[in-house]
């Protein structure tokens, strides 16, 4: 049995969902963020030696990462769906949605929102106009700008094809859905771009979807 470390408003959502798209039976164990500083709690090194979600243990293995988690579903228990074949164009843009989530995609929206959060921490007064100001022209001058950029790549994207790797859906459209979220609640993703918002109505509207947020709860990004 595989068992989900799940951890609340974090990339653990999307385990659930391709596994509710595989149909695969599973437990979750839950974890829930500090109210205070949202970090996950310690716990989750009992799992984990760096006590982050997502998580997964089956038959004795610990396997961490959501790529290296959505590789280990498909090619355990997927039976050749969700992956487009092998040396077909679509298996190439597969590979290479499954790696830009994580490496190209989320570190300027994890730095948006440590920008966007720092001038709200506790600092003395004085240093709270600097800080403000400081981050306003980070956000505005480096971070912003990398934003715009990938959202114009992804929506040029998939004005080609439905999904990201074709015209089916595969484990990379459940990959990418964190990064699209993230980028509808704090990357300024708007109606502007039409072709990113259809594909989140989507996703929203898959039955499999909607099961693993009833599997995992309320699912909210924090911003």
């Amino acid at each position: 049995m595989i068992t989900v470390h799940h951890l609340n408003n974090s990339r653990s959502q999307r385990v659930l969902w391709l596994l509710e798209e595989l149909g695969v039976d599973y437990e979750v164990k839950r974890y829930q963020r500090d109210p205070k500083t949202m970090l996950a709690p310690a716990s989750l090194r009992s799992v984990h030696p760096l006590g982050k979600a997502p998580v997964i243990t089956e038959d004795g293995l610990t396997i961490a990462e959501s790529g290296a988690i959505i590789e280990y579903l498909i090619e355990r228990h997927g039976g050749g769906r969700l992956i487009p074949p092998p040396g077909s164009p679509e298996r190439l843009s597969y590979t290479y949605w499954l790696h830009f989530a994580e490496g190209s995609a989320m570190p300027p929206l994890l730095l948006a929102l440590v920008f966007g959060r720092l001038p709200q921490q506790p600092m003395p007064f004085f240093v709270r106009p600097v800080a403000r100001g400081l981050c306003a022209k980070v956000l505005e001058t480096f971070i912003a700008p990398q934003l715009k950029a990938q959202q114009q790549f992804m929506e040029g994207e998939l004005a080609k094809s439905t999904w990201f790797a074709g015209e089916a859906f595969s484990a990379a459209d459940v990959q990418m859905s964190f990064v699209v979220e993230a980028h509808a609640a704090r990357g300024g993703l708007d109606a502007s771009r039409p072709k990113l918002i259809a594909w989140l109505e989507r996703i929203h509207e898959r039955p499999a979807y909607q099961r693993a947020l009833a599997q995992g709860g309320p699912f909210e990004l924090m911003r």
